[in-house]
């Protein structure tokens, strides 16, 4: 049996998720021995340059597609004009359409692939200007690049758009701050992931993958566990019924 596979698509959210305790590593331990998880992460980037990534991840017709893939963009896109991450700022309504694209993308690909969207996570504001100050001392600019309240609109477009192509997605924005002290909690430096913050992530994406029939317990190894294995005749575990 062939194994599948999943595709993790987004910024560095998702780059780092195979660092320890990543969300992309512990979902890879989840589904071990059941479907490989390809990371393609890319640092910095935004929906608009995400398009130019397309053709060679999702070529259309492809003959061995992805089982599922995350769409998991939005943190640059939210970036704010005037402010030292400006280069990475993508317009609220361009930022839907670009989803839009990389979603019809993956069905061209595969129109079985299940495609799940998940939300830019929530921005502490404080956390970024400690960051900011640790990298530039003095010179960090007094105004935060990215805000809360407007990467929560920036979630909406991307929750609205599930809605709307009846997809799974995961709230991460709002459902992170639902913990008390989310902050440091679930933010290193108040945009990317601790380990709990990782468990998040993790946990979501297994539910969505789950009730999108893709569930570990309903998926089989793709060679047989060590107790089916004769050991006086072990080739006959190997051989095809």
């Amino acid at each position: 049996m062939k194994r599948p596979h999943f595709l993790l698509f987004g910024d560095s959210i998702t780059e780092q998720s195979f660092g320890p305790a990543g969300w992309g590593a512990a979902l890879a331990n989840t589904y071990s021995r059941k479907a490989d998880v390809l990371v393609r992460g890319y640092g910095g980037y935004n929906t608009r340059w995400a398009l130019f990534l397309l053709n060679s991840l999702f070529p259309p017709n492809c003959l061995t597609p992805p089982a599922a893939a995350t769409i998991f963009f939005g943190a640059n896109d939210a970036a704010i004009l005037g402010r030292t991450s400006e280069r990475q700022h993508v317009p609220i309504n361009e930022y839907k359409v670009n989803l839009l694209k990389i979603v019809q993308q993956m069905k061209n690909c595969s129109s079985a692939m299940l495609v799940v969207l998940i939300t830019p996570p929530p921005v502490d504001e404080h956390g970024r200007k400690e960051y900011a100050r640790s990298l530039y001392g003095e010179k960090a600019m007094e105004l935060p690049e990215r805000t809360n309240e407007i990467t929560g609109n920036y979630a909406k477009q991307c929750i609205d758009l599930a809605k709307e192509l009846d997809l799974p997605y995961v709230d991460l924005w709002s459902l992170m701050q639902e913990t008390e002290g989310w902050q440091k909690k679930f933010l290193t430096d108040g945009l990317h992931l601790t380990e709990e913050g990782n468990a998040v992530v993790h946990n979501e994406v297994v539910r969505a993958f789950s009730e999108g029939g893709l569930s570990t317990e309903h998926m089989q190894c793709d060679f047989p566990h060590h107790i089916h294995i004769d050991w006086h005749m072990p080739e006959r575990a190997f051989q095809k019924k």
